[in-house]
């Protein structure tokens, strides 16, 4: 028994070690309310960035206008990096100027540019004068390109060296240079029209004779990225073929910049949080947006929602002479059409995810769909004969138990079906199968449930 607890409390504890403790932020939130600024730069001064960030989400708009009036000499720009968008134009009204020029110095390019690139004019002029001349024109360059493109993403610090170089001239131009990107992990050769050519990684530079040609320790893998390329291709082809850092190319072929794994794979997280929020139908949302933005975003699919439900229901009202013969049916309705609701939505999980992973192609669709078929019957023949005992035990009517029978298995193939072909018909015609698949499933999974099994019901029990 206490190998037990001591086993739970470890999980427990293992759960939780990232995040903030509860007595962290009170004690916090203490320092703010006694205006304490030494006490309050103390608990401050251990968490990461990251984790003032979550710190200034989770609490409420009051007390984070007062930390950060009280903080603001310490504030530092990663952590307006790592805020959400939804707060981030907030915090930046409330930082002092000079506090906020300070903080945006200190930031890579592709971290100013993520940055600004949502922020109104005003701020973003704040932000921009707050830099120096060669670094507004970097930054000002990057945001010349499409948004959600490679060339947004990049940072522009990139270590170079040409083609005809050795180990040794390498590692003394690194040593001698007055500043090098704060993180960095391939060296990039370039021929003289400043054309990527391979990477070469820090590991093997480091490990390698002097007098070794750069060229000769290049990576096999190496992929070029263009600047008008789209973001979510850019976090496929990191995580596709595991790229640790990738050179980005202008239309000529140039060199540009560079995109890192932590900026690719914080793409891939956004869009995997997206097309979570947008299967639910609520979009883009934060925790920290108004309840009037909130419901504004929410209405219109739920308006959506109201329309195929009245669909439903019309479908419904076509045998409302069954359903006053044998009142059962309206109490087993729910069961068949929730059923295939589900069925339908594991599906459409399934196959969206396969579609932004790019697993899900015209060469495997058949056998996909067939396999999402079969599985629905199977589960529907399962379920059938489960339902068909229940109808047979609750109302003493064996033909109610082979129509809800019948029509489960009808409703779980036709689920696994909508689930497949819907977000890919969805995918091919422009539309985002994530925002807009499971309204479409829904309603067809209800139809068809109401419909058959109604529809049953009327051929056999009257």
């Amino acid at each position: 028994m206490s190998d037990r607890i001591d086993q739970t409390g470890t999980d427990s504890a293992r759960e939780e070690v990232y995040e903030l403790e509860a007595r962290t932020v009170a004690s916090i939130l203490r320092a703010v309310d006694a205006r304490d600024r030494d006490l309050l730069s103390s608990l401050m001064e251990p968490l990461h960035a990251a984790d003032i960030a979550d710190l200034l989400e989770q609490i409420s708009g009051q007390d984070r206008a007062d930390l950060i009036r009280l903080y603001d000499r310490e504030f530092d720009g990663e952590i307006l990096s790592e805020l959400d968008e939804s707060i981030r134009e907030e915090v930046i009204d409330l930082l002092n100027p000079q506090v906020l020029a300070e903080a945006v110095r200190d930031l890579e390019s592709d971290d100013v540019v993520d940055l600004v690139e949502d922020l109104e004019e005003p701020q973003q002029e704040a932000i921009l004068d707050a830099l120096e001349d060669a670094d507004r024109a970097v930054v000002e360059q990057s945001l010349s390109y499409p948004e959600n493109s490679a060339g947004r993403m990049m940072q522009r610090e990139v270590v170079m060296a040409p083609e005809h170089w050795n180990v040794g001239q390498a590692i003394d131009f690194m040593r001698e240079a007055d500043e090098l990107p704060e993180q960095f992990y391939h060296v990039v050769l370039v021929d003289p029209r400043m054309h990527p050519l391979g990477n070469v990684t820090l590991g093997k530079l480091m490990g390698t004779r002097r007098e070794v040609p750069l060229k000769d320790l290049v990576e096999e893998v190496f992929e070029v990225i263009p600047a008008d390329q789209d973001e979510e291709d850019v976090a496929y082809a990191f995580n596709q073929y595991h790229l640790i850092s990738a050179p980005v190319v202008d239309s000529e072929g140039r060199l540009a910049g560079v995109i890192t794994i932590d900026d690719a794979m914080a793409v891939l997280d956004e869009e995997h949080e997206e097309d979570i929020l947008r299967l639910a139908g609520v979009g883009e949302s934060s925790l920290s947006d108004s309840i009037s933005e909130t419901a504004k975003r929410r209405l219109p699919w739920l308006a959506v929602n109201l329309a195929t439900a009245v669909l439903a229901s019309l479908v419904i009202a076509q045998f409302e002479a069954t359903i006053e013969a044998f009142v059962a049916l309206a109490v087993l309705m729910p069961i068949v059409a929730s059923m295939g609701g589900n069925a339908g939505t594991q599906s459409l999980t399934v196959a969206v995810r396969a579609i932004a992973t790019k697993d899900l192609t015209g060469a495997n669709i058949w056998r996909v769909l067939r396999r999402e078929v079969l599985v629905g019957l199977i589960n529907g023949l399962v379920f059938a004969v489960v339902m068909g005992f229940v109808g047979l035990a609750w109302f003493g009517n064996p033909m109610l138990g082979v129509v809800i029978a019948a029509a489960m298995v009808v409703n779980l193939v036709v689920a696994g079906f909508a689930g497949t072909v819907v977000p890919v018909v969805l995918e091919k015609a422009g539309v985002d199968p994530a925002l807009a698949s499971g309204t479409f499933v829904t309603t067809v999974t209800d139809v068809v449930g109401f419909f058959a099994f109604l529809g049953l019901a009327a051929m056999v029990l009257l």
